[in-house]
Formats: structure tokens, sequence, C-alpha cells
């Protein structure tokens, strides 16, 4: 590869100012004050060091012009305005990285950080064509050899490709951010679609729109459906995932029954905890194990035997040790507020996925069947899962993504570290199921707080978090801060805007004063992931998904409201599921 050499021609002014962050860079004095300097926001410029083979690399952020008066060798007749003035012209430049153009045998190496920081007067260059050229080269060549995740191409040379460490993206949590229409769905299946060219391929995708599913069909399609039961599913299906009560552990039960407001609480907390410890027993007993079990630990169990055993205890009776008369057990009528709310959720049929689940699901052994479901990687099959939860209500969305979030946390961390196979969450609309605590309502926090264990915690475990949303600035901030990786989209509401300035160092937030100008499937990427942080043009997933983003001037001149669908719509909507109609 050809070095990398700046000549006189490539100058563009001296270093004037500099800090830890950014520089100020003094630009040539122009012929005339019409004249306009090649200086752009998002171009790079290279900034000489006292190594003549090292150049502190820059990507400008800010361009501004000034006037000052000049006085030298003003003569009283002169009668220009212009003539009394001398332009100033700067640029400001925040730190991306460090090129060496000569490195022992090898030429135009760059690399994250800075190795020399620049003096006031160092001189500053531009990149020509070709040595544009030759530095996105350089880019691209070295992130082929750090496991690459293609998602585009650089805007600043549309023949670059620009690859993301795939390792990075994933280890450190990442965040996926844009308003509506700009592209995220896109990139979510452009991201997915890069993973499917793996052997070994392990992603859950919590579908929230049930827009993924075309990546799920057809001879090509590289993902495995998967929908969460509702009201009308009463069998087994392949495609078909139920969370059956007993899965989940007792503060996730609590959150759904359990009333913290009223005053007999305590009380009912104790009984319900520990009658499901003693039928979780039993259980294992039955199954001729001898293990030692907790009230958390996934053991099937009957919901009728359960209430069987609470309703004896509110109606329970007791002796009087003076009177050696019947009087009230020490739980009667403390449970029967607890008890009819545990039956109205067991009579729901939005619940149905839980707390009526086939029978089969009751088998000792079928935890391990889910799992399968849910994890497996077969050679040459689909190991990214597309889990569509369209028809899950919306009060109920929290409570199955924390419940699945945290199962498949637990069996991870149940896995020797020699033995597990990384898995991604790539949470799809994760503002709607992971509020900020603001927003949060009680049934939400137990599931937030699942999230929120894998955000600090599971990258030790081989969990990883992809969040996806249009509003980041309604989004967990504890998840938020987690991630390492942030690729933004257009974002024009300025609270949005904020949340993410937030979560970047000072020096990275420079980048984000482009968000509201970009252009659909333009993205701004920084973080551990990315080689050099700047502005990508997304490449067009091969599968787009079914974003359903309707024309609305173009359909109300041309198509009329469809009244026959009412019917299989209003049957729907009764149902709370799509049914099948002929």
């Amino acid at each position: 590869m050809k070095k990398i050499d700046f000549n006189e021609t490539d100058i563009i002014g001296e270093v004037e100012s500099v800090n830890a962050e950014k520089v100020i860079v003094s630009l040539q004095e122009l012929p005339d004050l019409t004249s306009v300097h090649s200086a752009k926001i998002g171009e790079l410029i290279a900034i000489a060091t006292s190594n003549h083979s090292i150049f502190t690399i820059g990507s400008v952020t800010d361009v501004h012009r000034s006037y000052a008066q000049n006085t030298d060798g003003i003569s009283a007749e002169s009668e220009s305005i212009t003539s009394m003035l001398t332009v100033v012209n700067q640029l400001e430049s925040v730190f991306i990285g460090t090129l060496l153009n000569v490195q022992g045998k090898n030429v135009n190496k760059f690399k994250r950080g800075i190795e020399d920081f620049p003096s006031p007067g160092d001189k500053v260059y531009s990149f020509d064509s070709e040595n544009l050229t030759l530095f996105m080269n350089s880019i691209t060549e070295l992130s082929k050899a750090i496991s690459p995740l293609t998602l585009g191409k650089y805007a600043i040379d549309k023949q670059s490709i620009a690859n993301l460490n795939g390792d990075k993206f994933f280890q450190k949590h990442a965040a996926i951010l844009g308003s509506t229409g700009s592209g995220k769905s896109w990139l979510v299946s452009k991201l997915l679609e890069e993973a499917s060219n793996l052997d070994f391929s392990n992603i859950i995708v919590f579908d929230v729109h049930g827009e993924y599913h075309t990546l799920t069909t057809g001879e090509e399609g590289f993902a495995t459906y998967l929908k969460i039961a509702g009201p009308s599913d009463t069998e087994l299906r392949k495609d078909i995932l139920y969370l059956p009560f007993w899965t989940l552990n007792r503060e996730e039960l609590q959150s759904i029954v359990l009333d913290r407001t009223d005053h007999d609480a305590p009380n009912q907390a104790n009984r319900f905890n520990q009658h499901i410890l003693e039928q979780k027993e039993t259980t294992v007993t039955k199954n001729g194990n001898d293990i030692e079990i907790t009230g958390d630990s996934s053991i099937p169990f009957k919901m009728s035997t359960l209430l069987t055993a609470l309703k004896q205890d509110d109606e329970g009776k007791a002796i009087s040790p003076k009177t050696s008369k019947p009087i009230k057990g020490p739980w009667n009528g403390k449970l029967t507020r607890f008890i009819a709310r545990l039956e109205s959720k067991s009579q729901d049929k939005r619940y149905a996925f839980m707390f009526n689940p086939p029978e089969e699901t009751y088998s000792y052994d079928w935890l391990q069947k889910l799992y399968q479901v849910l994890l497996s990687t077969p050679e040459g099959g689909n190991g990214i899962k597309v889990i569509d939860f369209s028809a899950v209500p919306s009060d109920v969305l929290p409570i199955v993504t924390g419940v699945i979030g945290r199962l498949i946390f637990d069996l991870q961390s149940w896995i020797h570290a020699d033995n597990r196979t990384p898995v991604a969450l790539v949470c799809d609309e994760a503002h709607l199921y992971l509020p900020t605590r603001d927003l949060m309502t009680a049934g939400e926090s137990q599931p937030v707080r699942n999230f929120e264990r894998i955000a600090k915690e599971g990258r030790k475990y081989g969990v990883s978090l992809v969040v996806v949303s249009q509003r980041p600035s309604d989004l967990n901030r504890t998840i938020l801060s987690q991630c390492n990786n942030f690729i933004v989209l257009r974002l024009t509401n300025g609270t949005d805007q904020s949340s993410v300035r937030t979560m970047l160092p000072d020096s990275m937030s420079q980048f984000l004063t482009q968000l509201p100008v970009l252009d659909t499937g333009e993205a701004i990427a920084v973080g551990d992931a990315v080689i050099m942080p700047t502005k990508i043009v997304l490449d067009k997933p091969k599968y787009e998904p079914d974003s359903n983003t309707k024309q609305f001037w173009n359909d109300w001149d041309q198509r009329p409201f469809d009244l026959g669908i009412l019917k299989q719509a209003i049957g729907n909507m009764r149902a709370q599921t799509y049914l099948k109609h002929s």
C-alpha cells in the first residue's frame, strides 16, 4: 500500500489552541473576503506532531468566520470598508485517533487514542482525494482483522466499508436510537443478517410490532419465528411459546398478584411463598430427585393445588387454649383479597400463556425443552429467534420480556464459563417495557430490575443487550448508561438528543450535533466497537422489515376503506389475537 504523504498544498492552517478533547485551528488567510474555505463539518484533518511519521487525526465539528478591525496601512482616503477588516477563519475538531504513516514495514496504521497531543503552531493538513482513499482503505483493512460487522459505508468516502468490531459491539452492550422513520428497523435487519452469516449465532429478538417476521419466511429466511401464545392457542406448537407461571421466581409472581398497599400483604406473601416451596418440594420428591431447592427454583406445580392450600389457610380454624373452643386461625380472613386477585389473573385469558398452559408444560423436563427453543444453535440452522409480541397486551409486555430475560441470565450464570455460548437479546421498542423510573408502574419494576442486572452483570455471563428505541429520553437510565456502543440515527427531539449526549464523553458528544439533519439510513456510530467514530451510510438489508409505513396522501387518493375487513378485525380485537379466517 502506498504511504500517505502530506505536502505544502494540503496545509489549511495551524493549531491555535488545544485541550484534552478538541483543537481550535486558525485557517490560512484567503486571498479575498468572497473566497470560501474548503474545511467542512464532518471532514477529517491531520495535525503534524514532533514525530514526522505520526499525525493526530481529528474530525471537524465547527467552522466559523469572524472579522477583526485592521488599522495597519489604511490611508485616510480609503473608501473600502473591507480594506479595514481582517478575516479570521477557524475550525474546531475533536480527536479521533492517531495515524502512523510509517511503522516498521507497515504504512498507514490508524489506532484509537492520542499518542502525541498537538501544540499551538503545529501545521494542520486536509486530506486530498488520494490520501483520503488511502486512509479509509487502511481503516477497512484494519477492521477486517477484528471480527468485522459490516453495516454500511463511511459517509466521507462511500467506497470504504464501515466495519464495526463484532465482538466489542455485543460484549459491552449497544444502543440503536433514532426517531420513527429514520431507519432503525433497517439497521436491526442488517445487523441480524450479518450475524446470520456466522455458523452459531445466538440472538433473541423481542419483536414488539411483528415487523421482523419477513426474516423468518421464504427459502432463504435466516431466523426462527416464535410467538407468545394468545388466548386462542391451546395446544403446543413449535412456533408457540408458553411461559408457565412456575418458571417465574417469587418476586415476579408477587409483582403480578400481590398488592403491596394491602395491610395484609406481608401475611399474604408469607403463605404464598411457603406453599409454593412445599409444592415444589413435593414435585421434586415425586420425580425421585434428592436436591435442596428454594422457592425460586423453576419446578412445576399446579395452580389449583396452590389455591386450595391458600383457601384452607384463609378459612382455617384453631382451638383456643383458654376455652378449647374453635376460633379463627392465624391466617383466617387475611388472604381473601389475595386469593381473589390470584384467581382473577388465572382466569384472565391475556395471561393464558402463563396461568393456563397445556398440560405437557407441567412435566418435570419441560423446562429443558423451553431452553432448547430459546438457545439452540443448530449447525446450518437458525440460531436467530424472532419472538413476536404483537398480540401481547401492553400491560403484560414488561412481565413477559422480563421473565425471558431473567430465564436466559439465570441459566447462563449456572453454566461453567468454559461451556457458555454467548447470547444477545435485541430489545426492539425498549422504551415500552424498560422505562425510566419516573414512568415505571408497580408491575414494571421487577421486570426492569431483571434487565438492569443483565446490563450490569451480563458481560461476565455471556449475555448481551442491544436496546432499540425511538424515545431514548423514556428509556431506563441504568440500562442505557451500561451501553458502550451507540448507533444513533436521526433524532429531532431536543430531549432525546440531550439524553444521548449525557451518555457519551464530551468529545464524542460533538458528533451528535448532526442528528437533526441526518437523512434516512444515515447514522452516527460511536463506542468501543467503532474503529473511527463518524457518520455512516447504512446498507439496505436483503430482507426488509415489515415496518408498515403507510403512504397517507397516496392511499387517501387511491384506496377507499375496505368494509370487508371489519368482521375479521373486530373478531381479532375481541379475541385479543390474530384469528385464522377463511
